[in-house]
């Protein structure tokens, strides 16, 4: 079976990987194209699977995609020769919504199976996009508990198989924090971000200056991207979850790390922080929804601080980890990271996923 797969990020990546794993435990004779990152590659070992590198594609924000416009539109025309070139039996688009909802109508088009793995959260903005999934996605597979609903409410079938974090070994347990001494900071996979975010983290780090901090960098960009450290700031790359292993604490970019940091029992404090018109913009289609990190999202309450651009300073960080240093907070928060962990079902989901986009055909 000939699988090409669409992946943006380095979540996607991760998630990715793992998926391909459960097919080729299945399906040992299955051959994959994609676009991905280092967690796939591994798995296929072959460097002409990997059609293009995430490095090159995670831009965020409105007025940050109009500056890379021409590199998105060039992106989309490649990525139909690469899939045209390939001929693959289905398409698997994980997450990477901006992208993969306008390839999935030129696939349904050239007559593709569609299947969408990881729902884009439509269900916090731009439900509208909700008739471009029933249109031109074939199955959608959803992560989350209440995506399923969400989609049956506008006439979509959908197929939830728990999330894909509990697959990870990592994640089989809450680690204890009791012994661990460092704060970890977690600016995201994505150039932009990083540039918004780290800043802010090493002046944190300065107002802790007896405070061991450890940055979790990603492999595929540049050291010059993380800039200098700080004397009381290790920079590790390529072993986030090392960096979890080994802290009591963390700041956090919003996105999957969110909850990662979150399975890892790790309280945390969540940061996002982007060009005044691209938040203004977003703050516009957002409908309805009071927070910005899965953790809140998923256990549909307020139990880590999130703090979004003019809140996202050094000193309100300060403060908010100074109230995390508390026990009887720490002990609050690890509670309801608990319930998140059973709200988000068993592990397994990966295999799962495998076996529906495999009897699929």
């Amino acid at each position: 079976m000939k699988i090409f797969l669409l992946a943006g990020e380095a979540s996607g990546d991760m998630h990715a990987a793992k998926l391909m794993q459960e097919i080729l435990r299945e399906r040992p004779d299955s051959n994959f194209g994609f676009w991905g990152g280092d967690a796939m590659l591994q798995v296929t070992h072959d460097p002409e699977s990997l059609k293009k590198h995430i490095k090159d594609l995670a831009f965020m924000g409105f007025i940050e995609v109009i500056r890379y416009l021409p590199t998105i539109l060039s992106n989309f025309k490649l990525c139909k020769e690469h899939i045209t070139q390939f001929q693959p039996d289905v398409v698997v688009l994980v997450d990477y919504p901006g992208f993969n909802l306008r390839m999935a109508k030129w696939l349904k088009d050239k007559g593709f199976k569609v299947i969408y793995y990881i729902s884009p959260q439509l269900w916090a903005w731009k439900e509208g996009r909700v008739k471009i999934i029933k249109k031109y996605v074939d199955k959608m597979i959803c992560i989350l508990p209440f995506e399923k609903e969400f989609y049956a409410k506008h006439g979509v079938e959908a197929d939830y198989v728990g999330h894909p974090l509990l697959d990870q070994a990592f994640f089989s347990a809450l680690q204890p924090i009791n012994n661990k001494s460092k704060i970890a900071l977690l600016p995201g996979s994505r150039i932009q971000e990083i540039s918004k975010l780290l800043p802010i983290y090493f002046q944190v780090a300065a107002l802790f200056p007896k405070q061991e901090f450890v940055v979790a960098a990603v492999s595929y960009l540049p050291p010059e991207t993380y800039g200098k450290m700080p004397k009381n700031v290790e920079l590790r790359v390529g072993k986030f979850y090392e960096v979890l292993s080994d802290a009591k604490l963390a700041v956090v970019a919003s996105g999957t790390a969110t909850l990662e940091t979150a399975l890892a029992g790790i309280p945390q404090i969540v940061c996002y922080k982007g060009s005044a018109i691209s938040v203004r913009i977003a703050r516009y289609l957002i409908r309805n929804l009071q927070y910005i990190s899965l953790v809140n999202l998923i256990l549909n309450k307020k139990v880590v601080a999130e703090l979004i651009q003019n809140e996202c300073t050094a000193e309100r960080i300060k403060k908010e980890l100074e109230l995390l240093l508390r026990p009887e907070i720490q002990e609050n928060i690890l509670s309801e990271f608990h319930r998140l962990r059973a709200l988000l079902g068993d592990s397994g989901a990966s295999r799962r996923a495998a076996q529906l986009i495999l009897h699929s055909q």
